[in-house]
This record gives structure tokens, sequence and C-alpha cells, in this order.
């Protein structure tokens, strides 16, 4: 009688569960990574935008518009965030705030709009524990 090689159900069960529980532990972590790692393309712009704010500053003495500081296309290169003026900032000469506000894929993203003004601020706060459960916002 000749012998028939193979796998039994149970050690297939044991198999799938094996790779069901690390692929319950690796999706998450990698979902996080992804979403740090877009963050960074919101970041670069609020910089980008405040850097030629600056520029713009120290010519005109005044701030200007997203338009004025040559934006004319708000999206990030890959269009993960959008670049905007928050309608509740003042509109004084002498400061601005400019917000990132996430889009598409990246709107789920735990630390959410991103936010930097002519002091320097960022919001979230980098140093605020509560904020940055998806790894550090800023």
């Amino acid at each position: 009688m000749s012998r028939v090689r193979g796998f039994t159900l149970i050690e297939l069960m044991v198999t799938v569960a094996i790779v069901a529980i690390l692929a319950a532990i690796a999706v998450p972590s990698y979902t996080r990574y992804a979403y740090r790692a877009r963050r960074s393309e919101g970041q670069q712009l609020l910089q980008n935008i405040a850097m030629a704010e600056e520029r713009f500053y120290s010519t005109n003495n005044r701030y200007g518009s997203l338009a004025e500081v040559g934006f004319n296309n708000t999206a990030s290169p890959n269009g993960y965030y959008l670049a905007d003026i928050p309608a509740s900032a003042s509109t004084s000469s002498q400061s601005f705030t400019v917000e990132a506000v996430p889009q598409g894929v990246q709107a789920s993203d735990a630390c959410q709009t991103l936010t930097l003004n002519a002091a320097g601020k960022k919001m979230p706060d980098p140093s605020d524990s509560a904020s940055n459960s998806n790894g550090s916002c800023w």
C-alpha cells in the first residue's frame, strides 16, 4: 500500500491562524507608518509657505496671501495635503497662519490638520502627548 503525503486539515488551520495573527499585528503598524510618512509632505508644504511668507515680508513689510507669495497651486506634490489660510486667522499684515488640511487617504490620520504661524508655533503641539497618538505630528 502506498503512503499518501500531504497536510492534514488541522495543520492547515494552524498555519492560517498563525498568518492571521501576524497580519493583525503587522497591518495596523504599517498603516501608522504610512500616515507618518505622508505627514512629512504636509509639514514640508507648510515650511515652504512659511519661507515664502518671510521672503515676501522682507520685501514688502507685510505678509501676503498664498497667491501673492507664489503658491497658486496649494496642493502638496502627491495631493495628500491642501494648504489654506484658515478663516479664523487674523488678517493682520504682521502675522500669518497657514494650515495643511489632509486629503484623500490621509484624511483619517490622527493628527488631522497641521498648522504653522509666523511665530513658528506648530499645531497639533509637538510636546502634547495626547495629540501624538500616531507618532509625533511634527
